[in-house]
């Protein structure tokens, strides 16, 4: 299948849910290393139900991102740091399914990029809401405002590799943006349940504005 995919150009990563029940951390090494010799770039589920190494592994095939990461043990955390991989956190996962929220202040200070995601899906995680991620962010995450907006929006950007075209308000990056009905900033991680925003811009045009 990997092959395919890769010459078809339908995906530009390859990613595997390495944890307990699911694929193995010697199965995911042989799924992601099939990739990269097909230019697909690493990604991994990772540590999600247990601590069975996937963090590790994600440092060890260079991964760009290792999301979850609720059971991540102390050396995968010093792994990812070492190797640059981001840690996609999804509080929305665990608020769901009754888990340990992941620690994100150890990985913070073991020097591990963080970013934030909803990780919408069926079964674990139906949250449509960052505004609600953000606030789990700071509520359970215990992230500061400002890190959990740097995660939400910049790191974010570099956990799929595009870090120098979006992510931040910087000259030449894409104008996309959100405008939030808000006097502060650290307002947006303390009202839960509300829809604040007041102008959404894609592209440099507003595609969205509150009625």
């Amino acid at each position: 299948m990997i092959p395919q995919v890769a010459e078809e150009g339908l995906a530009r990563f390859c990613d595997v849910f390495c944890d307990k029940g699911f694929y193995t951390v010697e199965e995911a090494r042989r799924i992601l290393e099939a990739g990269k010799r097909h230019g697909l770039v690493p990604k991994l589920h990772a540590d999600e139900l247990a601590p069975v190494g996937a963090a590790e592994l994600a440092a060890e095939v260079g991964a760009i991102s290792a999301d979850h990461l609720l059971h991540v043990s102390e050396a995968g955390m010093r792994a990812l740091a070492e190797a640059g991989v981001v840690g996609v956190l999804l509080p929305g996962t665990a608020f769901v399914i009754d888990e340990p929220y992941p620690p994100a202040r150890k990985l913070v200070e073991a020097g591990v990029p963080l970013a934030l995601a909803t990780d919408l899906n069926p079964g674990s995680s139906p949250v449509l809401s960052m505004p609600f991620v953000i606030r789990l962010g700071v509520l359970k995450l215990k992230l500061s405002p400002e890190e959990v907006l740097t995660a939400a929006t910049l790191n974010a950007a570099c956990a799929i590799g595009l870090g120098e075209r979006i992510g931040a308000l910087e000259p030449g990056k894409a104008g996309d943006l959100v405008v939030w009905d808000l006097r502060d900033f650290r307002e947006l991680t303390y009202w839960f349940g509300d829809d604040v925003a007041w102008r959404v811009v894609i592209g440099g045009e507003v595609v969205w504005a509150s009625p």
